[in-house]
């Protein structure tokens, strides 16, 4: 990727990189007629483990891909503070993260509509989902699924005998097989759906910003961390940026489009003078526009896991390890295919945790994979044959913040997602954990067990399974909410513009847009956001 840094002023500069920026700089340039640059605080994803698929557990902690956030202490989860990875590279999370593709529920975008955001129902959401997409090996009902999009969203091609035994339990206990999680109805078991083409991962920054780049009216800045909006009143006019040492400014003529997730989109308002403003005089900064609810609504899946030593089925430990991982790594320069096409969750399902709901309200995963005490896919995997299932409360009633402790970009934030706050939450959890238990004692499942190994047989009361939750649960670095779209008083986005409430030439796309958590992985929703966002701007510009 080149750069090129002869304009200083562009029609739209883009901040953020990652899976909403890439689009807006595909979607904002296509035309021809408008500029754009993309600012992206981390350098060029060329690290090797970024395109091999299993490699995510050496990107998603690597301190030169990652903005090295961490949790402040969580009040119900024993004050562990958790770390918080976030994409520090081109492509940004979506560069690091474990690419799944998951759309969530139809009734989670109609909710959104109840709350006042128009516009965003299922039925409004669902074109540009299928604008977004192409199903890499065919499949998908053509009504709901798209088959030309950028994004190449593929089915697993060799599923682990663990996994087929795993969805098999699940239909035993009365979870049906889903043939396609993604088309609004999710309840079932199923193969999680990947992010990949040609056995590489198919980041954001393939699918868009790299065919943006081959025009010559998107210009890409790396290493250019954003510290602050230019404002002219109530009218943001640009961003300024450091970049080896220096101070740059880059002006926008139509718009300044905030990409930076549910993290740094909030952190910079709040720098730049947009936010609360008793928070905003707590750091010195000065209120330029008061908006109360910048950094508030933060949520995040908190997932829980247990995990069983196996027997008999070459599970992926012993798969990547000696003599076995150098065949798999020649499987996969030879065909694309075995291991290192493996996601941290292989098959997974969507279930009611209670009588009376209309809808899943908790997500399970599972990897024929464990790792050692339990730490799931952020450390090398077990010496001895394990597999690993988790699960996640789909739509969390607990909700935190993201809090700016300094006017210094470089100055990490306080992030209190306050998981396992609401009482609802931690039922749902407690109802998921002793179903999974109930999986390993379910054949064929069981047949392969030889001990649940994580927590193990100690745990058997409510409180024993809700000390295990507290004491060993984590994010599944899917933050959202912090500026979220909607009319009311702690609604920072506008839904039907996208622009900042108040202010002229500032819009924001991405996961912190979200009003509630979608029904899983957000990357899809994230995607769909930017689709949506680009496609009112270039209809209000034409």
């Amino acid at each position: 990727m080149g750069e090129a840094l002869a304009m200083d002023e562009f029609d739209y500069v883009v901040v953020g990189a990652g899976a909403a920026g890439c689009v807006m700089a595909y979607r904002l340039s296509a035309s021809g007629r408008y500029s754009v640059a993309v600012l992206e605080a981390g350098g060029p994803d060329r690290n090797i483990f970024i395109k091999i698929p299993a490699g995510f557990n050496k990107t998603v902690y690597n301190p030169k891909l990652n903005w090295g956030y961490e949790t402040a202490p969580g009040p119900h989860i024993d004050g562990r503070r958790i770390q918080f990875p976030r994409g520090k590279v081109v492509g940004g999370s979506g560069s690091i993260n474990g690419h799944l593709y998951v759309r969530g529920q139809s009734a989670d975008y109609d909710m959104w509509a109840q709350l006042g955001c128009r516009g965003w129902s299922w039925d409004d959401v669902l074109p540009y989902f299928k604008k977004a997409e192409t199903r890499g090996n065919g499949g998908g009902d053509a009504a709901v699924r798209g088959h030309d999009g950028p994004l190449n969203i593929q089915d697993q091609r060799d599923p682990h005998l663990l996994s087929d035994a795993y969805m098999a339990a699940n239909e035993a206990l009365g979870l049906r097989r889903t043939p396609d999680y993604n088309s609004g109805n999710q309840e079932g078991t199923f193969l999680y759906q990947q992010m990949m083409k040609d056995g590489r991962r198919w980041s954001p920054a393939d699918a868009y910003l790299r065919p943006a780049l081959q025009r010559p009216n998107v210009t890409l800045i790396q290493h250019a961390l954003a510290e602050a909006i230019l404002f002219d009143g109530k009218r943001a006019t640009g961003i300024r940026y450091q970049r080896g040492g220096a101070q740059v400014e880059v002006r926008a003529r139509r718009d300044v489009v905030l990409c930076g997730g549910a993290i740094n989109t909030p952190q910079l308002l709040q720098i730049s003078g947009v936010g609360d403003p008793e928070w905003l005089r707590d750091i010195g900064v000065e209120v330029k526009h008061a908006l109360p609810g910048v950094g508030k609504n933060l949520r995040d899946h908190y997932a829980v896991r247990i995990s069983a030593l196996v027997r008999g089925t070459g599970s992926l430990n012993e798969r990547s390890r000696g003599l076995r991982l150098v065949g798999e790594v020649l499987r996969y320069a030879v065909s694309r295919k075995g291991l290192l096409t493996a996601s941290p969750s292989h098959a997974g399902g969507y279930f009611k945790t209670r009588e009376g709901l209309e809808t899943p309200d908790m997500q399970l995963y599972f990897a024929p994979a464990s790792y050692a005490a339990g730490a799931y896919g952020v450390t090398d995997l077990d010496t001895k044959p394990g597999m690993t299932l988790g699960c996640a409360q789909l739509r969390p009633e607990s909700k935190g913040w993201l809090k700016a402790l300094s006017a210094d970009p470089r100055a990490k934030p306080e992030i209190q997602p306050n998981y396992l706050a609401d009482q609802m939450d931690r039922d749902a959890l407690l109802a998921a954990l002793k179903y999974m238990r109930q999986l390993l004692h379910t054949p064929p499942l069981k047949d392969y067990v030889l001990e649940e190994n994580f927590p193990g047989a100690r745990v058997q009361t409510d409180e024993d399974w809700m000390a295990h939750a507290r004491a060993s649960g984590s994010t599944t670095y899917h933050p959202i909410g912090s500026c979220k779209l909607g009319t009311d008083p702690m609604a920072v986005v506008d839904p039907l513009s996208m622009r900042v409430h108040g202010l002229d030439g500032l819009r924001v796309a991405d996961a912190s847009c979200m009003p509630t958590m979608v029904s899983g992985n957000t990357y899809a929703a994230t995607n769909m956001i930017a689709e949506k966002g680009a496609d009112m701007m270039i209809r209000e510009a034409a």
